[in-house]
């Protein structure tokens, strides 16, 4: 038995799609904004053929493999909305 707030706490596939939909056009506007610097860096470092911090590899290395795992879900989300006929 659902106690009485349970079902009210309980986002509705809307709101998930809502909320999922909400954080990809924050996350695409967040990449784009990152790309020019990243880019301007990487010309940086190449013209002036110097060495980078560990710490930047560390942390690209680890954004790298965040974006995979969400490309991963991403297109998990979308074959199952396709399998649903949505």
């Amino acid at each position: 038995m659902l106690e009485s707030g349970m079902a009210e706490d309980t986002p509705t596939v809307e709101m998930s799609l809502d909320a999922l939909s909400q954080a990809l056009h924050r996350a695409a506007d967040d990449l784009r904004a990152a790309a020019p610097a990243i880019e301007q860096a990487r010309t940086e470092i190449a013209s002036r053929n110097t060495s980078v911090p560990r710490a930047i590899v560390r942390d690209a290395e680890r954004v790298i493999d965040h974006l995979r795992q969400a490309d991963e879900c991403l297109r998990d989300v979308v074959k199952d909305l396709a399998e649903d006929g949505l």
